[in-house]
């Protein structure tokens, strides 16, 4: 099977490689080179066009996107242009080679007031980083007929780069800075490889629609944050719980939000980690 994952640079998208890595699987890159990944601009639809077309994928994954939800709602024809018009055009080329299509959305579909929120959930969300979300799934839907939406919330694994919340715990403590952690923003933290595992699963599988395969559990950001401290040896002394407004961010936040994974548990034969299982994999994959 020929596979195209974009965005594979990121935590999401280097997983995807590693569990596909038994078919014939291309990656792509942003801005920064990578090697063994091709450069993709979501902003440029010729490119994306040639691509496919060069590939003749029989499944595309598309976990790329701006992600950054501040800078969403800062810029945010920027954020349309690639999360939305981007993902219009990863999907209007997988649907013109026939490809299967596994699109990444989020659970900031939401507006976070009675989370976490089942597959059938009817969507309100509150920023445009989950406006632009929404709208995505919307073009996913109507352009391919096969494929699956996967929304995902708070994935957290060893990246090197420091890009998501574990990594970012680790460098705190190391320089003894405070890690302001909100005590008021619920989700449903999900182990990276794990999620991998799942959405080979349902890629491989003929299940078309919304998934939700993130962890089991929900809880606030700094109760997290505390026990992926303990998971890693960390005195957890220098995490301060706060509420959302001293956070100062641009973007409204869903509040208790998080995804309820367990209809899409029913699909899978492998088991969604909780959060200490997840952690503890992590914490021996740093071995720490």
């Amino acid at each position: 099977m020929k596979i195209l994952v974009t965005g594979a640079s990121g935590l999401v998208g280097s997983r995807l490689l590693r569990v596909f890595a038994d078919h014939e699987v291309t990656g792509t890159r942003n801005s920064r080179v990578v090697e063994g990944l091709l450069p993709l601009d979501l902003a440029d639809t010729a490119a994306i066009d040639a691509l496919v077309d060069d590939l003749q994928p029989d499944l595309v994954l598309h976990p790329a996107a701006m992600p950054a939800v501040d800078r969403c709602e800062l810029e945010p024809g920027l954020s349309l242009t690639i999360n939305v018009e981007g993902t219009r055009a990863v999907a209007r080329a997988a649907a013109r080679v026939g490809a299967r299509m596994v699109y990444f959305s989020s659970d900031y579909v939401f507006d976070g007031s009675a989370g976490p929120y089942e597959i059938d959930a009817e969507p309100a969300p509150i920023n445009e980083y989950g406006r632009h979300k929404l709208a995505a799934e919307q073009a996913v839907s109507e352009l391919v007929d096969d494929h699956v939406i996967v929304r995902i919330c708070g994935v957290y694994g060893h990246d090197p780069r420091g890009l998501n919340f574990i990594m970012q715990l680790l460098a705190r403590a190391s320089s003894d800075e405070t890690m302001k952690a909100p005590r008021d923003q619920w989700g449903t933290p999900t182990c990276a490889d794990n999620l991998a595992a799942a959405v080979r699963e349902l890629a491989l599988s003929d299940y078309r629609g919304v998934a939700h395969p993130v962890g089991p559990d929900c809880l606030p950001r700094d109760e997290f944050a505390r026990r992926a401290a303990a998971a890693l040896g960390l005195d957890a002394g220098f995490i301060q719980a706060v509420d959302t407004p001293e956070l100062a961010q641009p973007a409204p936040r869903p509040l208790r939000c998080g995804l309820d994974n367990r209809r899409t548990q029913e699909l899978l034969s492998l088991r969604l980690l909780g959060v200490d299982e997840g952690l503890a994999a992590v914490a021996a994959e740093l071995g720490r």
